[in-house]
């Protein structure tokens, strides 16, 4: 694992082949067909960084400096910045965020911010200090001075989403991450998923949000009960892009970072194959950044319903011709992830 102890600031930026000093690239051209998303009006073009390089730490440092603008912004008045990394389950690094990632942002964010720094989580499968055990973040977390923090303890609120007859189902949601004193930052990964064709930054942050009791695990001798299948909508998914939808309205990120560094191709979010990707993506409009993290993947937008439903509520942009990438050329970067097994079940949504 890549560290960063003797390197500086510049250092950085020397690691990802200097380009950070690169100018705004504009792509001429549409790469989607489908309807326009909706935008609020008179809103000037959402900027994402797209940084392509050798080194994780250097790639995720670099693209958080090219919107650095946008992101002092959104820091002014916030009193504590919080991270939220994508940690599925406890024990495979392929399906988490990895500690390289985190010491990239920790990095960028010293010398910006003086508030508190906490990483935060809520693993599906365990005790999020199993998984920051295992990731190494809390060597990295001693080293900023950052605080590590298990969601499953935190005060929660009651809000409702849909089961599969569409009728209110109460769950639990944590309210650290709806603190809007507090700058959210989803640390994502470029995955695939079972369920909801990928998982990015708004997918990371809200599934994780949902409560889960302290000491529930999978299988045999779980104590107590976890609420995040809930957000499937039933066992057939049926109400799951209506759910992360509606949860966006409370849970949105300030900040999204997708780490394409390795991604995870086939049966994600867990059971996945790496993909070498070597990207990395971050915005302050979450849904532009996964935009261009669903073009990265190869996946057709339109099918991703819970990501369709934001843009046409007008949660941010996903028109890529509205979207000012800085850095890299999105076609240039764009694999064909290969999908779940399930795809074709996944894409039932959109029938009649």
């Amino acid at each position: 694992m890549s560290r960063l102890d003797h390197m500086t600031r510049r250092g950085f930026l020397a690691a990802a082949g200097g380009i950070a000093a690169a100018g705004p690239l504009k792509l001429a051209t549409p790469l989607f067909a489908q309807s326009p998303a909706v935008a609020p009006a008179g809103a000037a073009p959402s900027r994402v960084a797209l940084v392509q390089g050798e080194s994780r730490p250097a790639i995720i440092f670099d693209a958080l400096k090219r919107i650095e603008a946008d992101i002092r912004r959104g820091l002014a008045g916030k009193k504590r910045i919080i991270i939220k990394p994508n940690m599925v389950v406890t024990t495979n690094q392929l399906a988490a965020t990895h500690a390289d990632c985190i010491e990239g942002m920790l990095e960028y964010f010293s010398s910006l911010f003086k508030g508190e720094i906490l990483i935060a989580e809520s693993s599906a499968n365990g005790p999020a200090g199993e998984g920051y055990d295992h990731y190494k973040y809390v060597a990295v977390a001693d080293k900023y001075k950052a605080r590590l923090v298990d969601l499953d303890h935190e005060p929660v609120v009651t809000e409702h989403i849909v089961n599969e007859r569409y009728r209110p189902t109460p769950l639990r949601l944590c309210k650290m991450l709806m603190d809007p004193e507090a700058y959210v930052v989803s640390a994502a990964m470029l995955k695939t998923h079972d369920r909801a064709v990928v998982t990015l930054s708004l997918k990371n942050l809200v599934v994780g949000a949902i409560g889960k009791d302290p000491g529930f695990r999978w299988g045999k001798g779980s104590k107590g009960v976890s609420d995040k299948h809930l957000v499937h909508g039933g066992r057939k998914n049926e109400g799951i892009h209506y759910n992360l939808f509606s949860l966006a309205r409370r849970l949105r990120p300030d900040l999204a970072v997708l780490d394409g560094f390795q991604g995870m191709e086939g049966n994600g979010p867990v059971n996945g194959t790496p993909v070498d990707h070597r990207v990395a993506v971050a915005s302050t409009d979450w849904l532009a950044a996964d935009r261009v993290g669903v073009e990265l993947m190869g996946f057709d937008f339109a099918k991703v319903g819970y990501l369709t439903f934001c843009a046409k509520a007008g949660m941010g942009q996903a028109d890529l011709e509205k979207l000012e990438i800085l850095g890299e050329k999105v076609a240039q970067l764009a694999r064909k992830y290969r999908p779940h097994d399930t795809i074709e079940q996944q894409y039932k949504w959109m029938e009649g």
